[in-house]
């Protein structure tokens, strides 16, 4: 008997894309430019409150040209979240900087403060002062950014929020992605809207936005023929993918719920059993609850339960192996408290997708009761 394939996040698909891909293609702009692009941006724009918005062909993309509008170059130093993914980093290898990790805090799961705080201090000791940070609001839930934004103007760093998974969360009604000096958002398959892939960064100005497109189009001056001053990039979204976004973020409130609701039947249907479903939301915090997650008691019951779903053709994932421990950083420096670590022993990620139907859940949790 064939055994149906829940995948942890599928795309899903309203139906309200396809208007879009096909004014594209009868307008003929089958390109990284059009009328599908502009008004992505400015409904992203205008969701996260007048907001500059480039839309970019990745998250990975975005983050990049962050660090640029940082003014990251070589040898500088970067601090970025330890638990988080390796796209996460990436970028500031591209630039040539030195990427710095900061552990977790057990609350959001997110940078701790303190840690983040402690370091920045003994960078300066050394004559390493940050350029940025990097703060990423794991699995929908924002960090603390009450206390990370009031370090990161203490020291007079500039400070990156990577909401790649938390588009429409939010800290005392501000959304993620413009609480620090830049966001970057993913649009990749997975995630709660979809542009098949893309990636989106959050400026602060008009000119900041207009240096980003220009960086995104090839550093291509304004002049007939083709003349280059600077290093650019081809970072564009296509006018197709954007017209997909466009159809996502009609439905991206009813995905946000339907994320939540998610959560909601799992942590109900779950709490009879040695499993913590985590984490929680702090005062004045909301979670778009991109992936839910959970926290057994040891590696072995972890590797049980995921194993055991695997044989029944149900996707999950452990959390993140944090970047200090990952062979490609293992020289970079980091400070280090042990929760990231912890997680990523004993977490989990089931699967989340806002397509889930409520036979689908009922037998992902049937299953997890059935290896205790």
């Amino acid at each position: 008997m064939n055994k149906k394939k829940i995948r942890l996040s599928s795309p899903h698909m309203s139906g309200k894309e396809q208007k879009y891909i096909e004014k594209a293609f009868n307008e003929n702009t089958i390109a990284p430019f059009g009328n599908n692009i502009d008004w992505f941006e400015k409904l992203l724009g205008d969701y996260l409150g007048n907001k500059h918005v480039v839309a970019l062909n990745s998250g990975t993309s975005a983050l990049h040209l962050a660090l640029k509008l940082a003014n990251v170059s070589n040898r500088d130093v970067v601090i970025c979240q330890s638990n988080t993914y390796v796209a996460s980093v990436n970028p500031i290898i591209y630039q040539n900087a030195i990427p710095v990790f900061v552990d977790s805090e057990s609350e959001t799961w997110n940078m701790s403060p303190e840690l983040l705080e402690q370091a920045i201090r003994s960078l300066i000791k050394t004559g390493q002062k940050p350029k940025a940070i990097i703060v990423v609001h794991l699995y929908g839930m924002p960090a603390k950014m009450k206390e990370i934004t009031s370090i990161a103007q203490h020291y007079g760093i500039k400070l990156i929020e990577d909401a790649a998974e938390s588009l429409g969360s939010s800290v005392e009604g501000k959304l993620t992605g413009t609480l620090g000096d830049y966001g970057i958002l993913s649009f990749n398959a997975n995630k709660i809207i979809t542009t098949s892939a893309g990636g989106a960064l959050i400026t602060r100005t008009s000119a900041e936005r207009e240096k980003v497109l220009f960086w995104a189009t090839q550093s291509r001056e304004n002049l007939p023929w083709y003349e280059h001053n600077e290093t650019g990039y081809n970072y564009r979204m296509s006018n197709v993918l954007a017209g997909i976004g466009c159809g996502q973020m009609e439905v991206l409130p009813l995905r946000i719920e339907q994320r939540r609701r998610n959560f909601e039947f799992y942590k109900q249907n779950l709490k009879t059993l040695p499993i913590q479903v985590l984490p929680i939301e702090l005062k004045g915090v909301f979670s778009n609850r991109w992936l839910t997650t959970i926290l057994t008691e040891s590696y072995e019951i972890r590797e049980k339960i995921r194993l055991h779903l695997m044989k029944e053709n149900i996707e999950t994932r452990p959390l993140w192996k944090p970047m200090h421990r990952q062979p490609l950083f293992e020289k970079a420096k980091a400070f280090v408290n042990g929760v990231s670590d912890n997680l990523f022993e004993r977490g989990l990620c089931l699967p989340s997708g806002s397509n889930l139907s409520i036979d689908d859940k009922e037998r992902i949790v049937r299953l997890i009761k059935s290896v205790f």
